[in-house]
């Protein structure tokens, strides 16, 4: 399955690619919701400087995430009590839709509609347990397209057991989705030069995020304030009452996490069976979760590097260095030299770069770069741009799902900005190179983009205890480059009922066909309850 990438408060992200396993996009934190569902008082430590922030920061220090009342407040009734009218959508699918208020702490100010679709389960009688929420990612990642693309590929018995549900949470695919820039603004926001030179080309660069911004204050500036993880996993618990359901089961893969996470810190006696594949660490700030973002490409390039140079056809030569050394050459060049791409737009540094991390996320996408690559040093660079594309997830026709703009309202509004202006930036770019030579420089400056957002963050990094759930199986795998192992780590120690499941492997998220260890653990959970010890490790 598919899920998000990036990092918080940058223009990455935590999206989705292939199958079962998840890919992602940028990193969040917690937004409030008008201050009943806020992080309690304390600070936290933060990362000592230098460090390579692919470790947790120390969840003790933290703010603690706390659970919202049990009974439900009466001017939110209205909204639990709705009936869902299901009709046939998109072949063997139904949808539906149903109302959420805009802001929880005034429900009277205003509704948002937000858009569901569920398989139904193949199963009858006692073999059915009700709904199975999935999320894949993002922030951003459409999850009715993501469970039109899987819901086949899960194991039978799950399919008989579950209604496979997805839900695109506000802001996000068929739920009053954020809208910023049209396709041509959005081609050249992807193309801006994010390894800057000089005065110029940092004037260029903000002149990028600023416009993206006010795009998006343009088509949609009501609902930005509220566009928040808490407020989206509010919405998860009404869509468990219309659907019968008193315990929410869920599978969350990359940013899905967080928002899982985040359900159960308001609602632990509301948990039912929860995997979170791919675990944010959310005691993390934006820089830190930035920092660790870029130990995690570097660590996927690593592993890619170590594989390609054994292949005939590799094109960054025989050694590991080589192949180093092979990469910042290749990106150099283009940034002098864009690419022809054999349509009218040119393959730039940016997009170049994006088409690389693209590949980062799953190995079965390495062959695929070796030969984009091959192409680019023959002069043709259509092969990268159709990574790049499909990270941003860019239409044939020219234009984007919505991708990019939920990410960035959601990931800006659910945590500071890492920085707030160029030179900020700029003097981080030592550190970030530290932790990631290779990406490390572009992944500073994409971090300045939530500088210039019209909304003001509401959200600090805290820790989620979760206190009073039933067990939460939270799976981490030791090269993942989006969701860095040591997040799951720590995800899992924060979480009073947590069960660490490691892979030992490469790739974004791993439940769903990638490895049948973690498969049967996941799956033997979902349908019999019956957890994974905690510190299981599959390596296959």
């Amino acid at each position: 399955m598919s899920g998000a990438k990036g990092a918080r408060g940058t223009r990455m992200r935590h999206g989705g690619t292939a199958l079962l396993a998840a890919c992602g996009l940028l990193l969040t934190g917690c937004s409030s919701d008008g201050g009943s569902a806020q992080p309690s008082s304390g600070t936290r430590t933060a990362a000592a400087p230098g460090a390579t922030s692919g470790d947790a920061a120390t969840p003790g220090a933290a703010a603690v995430l706390k659970p919202l009342p049990a009974a439900t407040p009466a001017a939110l009734l209205p909204y639990y009590r709705q009936t869902l009218n299901w009709h046939t959508c998109d072949r063997s699918f139904q949808c539906t839709t149903f109302k959420v208020p805009l802001d929880y702490a005034h429900p009277g100010s205003g509704d948002l509609t937000l858009a569901a679709a569920r398989k139904r389960a193949t199963g009858a009688g006692s073999t059915r347990h009700g709904s199975l929420l999935l999320n894949p990612g993002g922030p951003g990642g459409s999850a009715i397209g993501y469970l039109e693309g899987v819901a086949d590929m899960y194991a039978p018995p799950v399919r008989a057991a579950y209604d496979l549900v997805g839900l695109d949470p506000r802001g996000v695919g068929r739920s009053n989705p954020v809208r910023c820039l049209n396709g041509p603004r959005m081609d050249a926001f992807a193309a801006a030069d994010t390894t800057p030179d000089n005065p110029a080309e940092v004037d260029a660069l903000v002149k990028a995020d600023q416009e993206f911004a006010a795009g998006c204050r343009q088509h949609s500036g009501r609902s930005l304030p509220y566009l928040g993880t808490v407020e989206a996993a509010r919405d998860m618990d009404v869509l468990r009452a219309l659907l019968g359901d008193d315990k929410l089961t869920y599978v969350g893969k990359s940013y899905g996490t967080y928002l899982g996470a985040t359900y159960a810190g308001l609602f632990p006696t509301r948990v039912g069976r929860m995997v979170l594949d791919g675990a944010l660490d959310p005691s993390l700030d934006s820089t830190q979760a930035a920092l660790g973002q870029a130990t995690g490409f570097e660590t996927a390039w690593a592993a890619f590097a170590r594989d390609c140079v054994t292949h005939r056809d590799c094109p960054f030569g025989r050694t590991v260095a080589e192949a180093g050394r092979s990469l910042d050459a290749l990106l150099r060049s283009i940034d002098r030299t864009p690419l022809p791409t054999g349509t009218s737009r040119r393959l730039t540094e940016a997009l170049a770069t994006t088409g690389v991390i693209q590949a980062m996320y799953a190995d079965f996408l390495w062959p695929q770069l070796r030969t984009a690559v091959k192409d680019a040093r023959r002069g043709d660079g259509a092969g990268l741009l159709s990574l790049a594309d499909s990270y941003y997830e860019r239409r044939r026709d020219g234009s984007y799902a919505n991708l990019m703009p939920a990410n960035m309202a959601i990931n800006c509004l659910d945590m500071a900005a890492p920085f707030t202006d160029p030179q900020q930036a700029s003097a981080a770019v030592p550190r970030f190179v530290q932790a990631s030579p290779h990406f490390g420089r572009a992944m500073a400056w994409m971090s300045l983009a939530c500088a210039y957002w019209p909304v003001k963050p509401t959200g600090r990094p805290h820790t989620i205890t979760a206190a009073g759930a039933p067990p939460i199986v939270v799976i981490g795998t030791t090269r993942d480059p989006a969701t860095p192992y040591a997040w799951a780590r720590s995800l899992a120690g924060q979480l009073s009922s947590g069960r660490l499941l490691t892979f030992q492997g490469d790739g974004h998220t791993v439940y769903g066909g990638r490895s049948d260890c973690i498969d049967t653990a996941v799956n033997t959970y979902l349908l019999e309850g019956e957890a994974p010890k905690d510190g299981k490790v599959c390596s296959s």
